[in-house]
């Protein structure tokens, strides 16, 4: 008797397309994303005092510094937009952007013991640290939208059509910091001496967008130069859309967009490249 044919229910091929995200088998582990945002969260606050209330005092210091730093002793322009307001936003958007590019970066790295041991598709882990990541930045919107009411309220705000594209800002930077993280996180097997660059050029990186101050007041070649930041586009969308103030164009958003999806197809290029063969230089 012929003995029946079996079935796999898991089939590993090495044959892949370098610019494929593996979307499909990502959604199947989507438990495990689940358990790796969780951890996130958890083990972010364990033995800590106040807990989840670092999300609001981060940025609520930040901002304060902020406000009288460069508010109050250098005087920098805001466009008119009320301060607080102005360097919040700036906070908020920076701290989720940076904080996902870190995470991500550090994939192979940070994680080599698990991939060592189990298979599960790789990019689970830097969609994990977005994931968690959004869910700060949303404790953190919260704050931002209770003080914007109220600047509203005084009429000091002048909302307009652009507030809508806020769904696709966030989104927009999150597939920044993944591109760009998954670069490092390739780079990084080989080469770890890019992790202290990558923390460095992070610090340096926040100065060279709108995060303090705005775009117009930029001058001659500098004001140039910002639309190349990738950043630049999304911050003052933003502003312009919750706060009614800002240099903001499409054609900024739009550079924006090419360079982030460009950056997006780059790095899954060099991350499926290197997933093969990471275990033998981590």
């Amino acid at each position: 008797m012929n003995e029946p044919q079996q079935k796999w229910t898991e089939t590993i091929e090495d044959s892949y397309s370098l610019f494929d995200l593996k979307l499909k088998e990502v959604w199947r582990y989507k438990d495990l994303i689940y358990m790796f945002v969780k951890r996130d969260f958890v083990s972010s606050f364990k033995q800590t005092i106040l807990g989840p209330l670092w999300f609001f005092i981060n940025p609520i210091f930040t901002t304060l510094a902020y406000l009288i730093i460069f508010g109050n002793i250098a005087n920098l322009s805001t466009d008119g937009a009320p301060k607080i307001l102005f360097y919040l936003a700036g906070v908020m958007l920076w701290n989720y952007f940076s904080t996902c590019l870190t995470g991500t970066s550090s994939t192979f790295a940070g994680n080599a013991g698990i991939f060592g041991k189990v298979y599960f598709p790789r990019l689970v882990t830097p969609i994990s640290v977005v994931i968690s990541n959004l869910m700060r930045f949303g404790v953190q919107f919260l704050l931002f939208l209770v003080i914007w009411i109220y600047f509203l309220i005084e009429k000091q705000v002048q909302p307009n059509i652009w507030i809508l594209a806020t769904p696709f800002l966030i989104i927009l930077m999150a597939l920044f910091a993944l591109g760009t993280g998954m670069i490092f996180s390739a780079l990084t097997t080989k080469y770890r001496d890019l992790n202290m660059l990558l923390g460095f050029g992070v610090s340096l990186y926040m100065y060279a967008t709108p995060v303090i101050y705005p775009v117009s007041a930029l001058k001659g070649i500098w004001k140039e130069l910002a639309y190349y930041n990738p950043l630049t586009g999304i911050f003052e969308c933003f502003k312009y859309g919750w706060l009614g103030k800002g240099d903001f164009s499409v054609p900024m958003l739009g550079a924006s967009t090419i360079i982030i999806f460009f950056l997006l197809a780059l790095g899954t290029v060099i991350f499926n490249k290197v997933e093969k063969t990471f275990m033998d230089t981590v």
